[in-house]
């Protein structure tokens, strides 16, 4: 009978600890979006998940698409996440802890070490990006004939683009245009035509990519042209054929976007359901620049017009 008061305590000390590991795990659980605090270029996104009582996880690694993580573990008060190889790249660890709400970690890569910290996406209010808008007075991004209001992603970089024959196009490894200008609720128009197996991209608020692909014909998939990259398929595939000049319409009001994509809908108040890969920060919140792609494949655009939304209508 002397044992049974041990027997408890241990039994108490046993379950208070696998609560502070459920505290503690579900402390990481959902999604976030993380960004470098050294300068390190790039977004980086992670969905941590319990499935069963077992943690998994997808990691978008800045550019690309988001993939299934390696490995998902919390010890204690940390969270060990591990990237998938790809071909002869090993997997990348990161580990972080959670601060006050911000996911605080790091990662070596080769003799660096990049630390990071990462946020909550925000709660969204509701939104409409058909609703009846007040909108105000259309700002001309491109016209064809300048590069003004357009700066280079990467500062130490040539643009490598140049205004020809009415659009503006862009050498081999250009570099990626962004708006000087910034939005958060608005219309953009866009004309633009692309070479054969070429690609490019608009991004929204500099942090959704929708994707410019040479696809004609073929069946939407989350890579396809105009598809919400990696996240969302269009509802048809309304391409044209590569050198054809091609026309977009995307409404964007908080986190729900619509396009016409050569005079067809392909998203109707479609949720963005987050960043995209080449996203240039994660602040969603926030309004953020224009960027076209130039870094991919050739392409030519000969108008960008965008009209804010001063009242966005539901």
């Amino acid at each position: 009978m002397r044992l049974l008061p041990t027997l408890l305590v241990g039994v108490a000390l046993l379950l208070g600890g696998a609560a502070h590991s459920l505290a503690d795990t579900k402390a990481f659980v959902g999604r976030w979006n993380i960004q470098p605090t050294d300068g390190t270029p790039g977004v980086y996104w992670l969905e941590v998940t319990d499935a069963g009582g077992a943690l998994e996880g997808r990691f978008l690694n800045r550019g690309g698409s988001p993939v299934k993580l390696a490995s998902v573990v919390v010890a204690g008060n940390e969270l060990r996440f591990t990237t998938a190889a790809a071909g002869t790249t090993p997997g990348q660890t990161h580990t972080a802890t959670v601060k006050d709400g911000t996911l605080v970690g790091s990662v070596t890569l080769g003799d660096r070490t990049v630390k990071w910290v990462g946020t909550r996406p925000p709660t969204w209010a509701p939104a409409n990006a058909n609703g009846a808008h007040t909108f105000g007075t259309p700002v001309v991004l491109v016209d064809g004939t300048s590069l003004e209001g357009w700066k280079g992603q990467r500062a130490n970089q040539p643009l490598n683009w140049v205004a020809d024959a009415g659009a503006l196009t862009n050498g081999e490894k250009a570099n990626n245009l962004v708006s000087t200008r910034t939005f958060r609720d608005f219309r953009i128009q866009a004309e633009y035509k692309v070479a054969e197996k070429s690609n490019s991209g608009i991004y929204l608020r500099g942090r959704y990519e929708l994707q410019v692909l040479d696809d004609f014909g073929k069946a939407p998939e989350e890579h396809q042209h105009m598809a919400i990259y990696a996240w969302t398929k269009p509802a048809v595939n309304a391409s044209k054929p590569a050198g054809e000049w091609q026309t977009m319409e995307a409404t964007i009001v908080g986190n729900k976007v619509t396009v016409v994509l050569n005079g067809t809908t392909v998203h109707d108040n479609a949720t963005i359901q987050a960043i995209t890969g080449g996203a240039l920060d994660a602040h969603e919140d926030q309004p953020g620049p224009i960027m076209l792609q130039g870094d991919h494949g050739k392409v030519w655009f000969r108008k960008v017009v965008v009209t804010p939304i001063t009242k966005a209508g539901r």
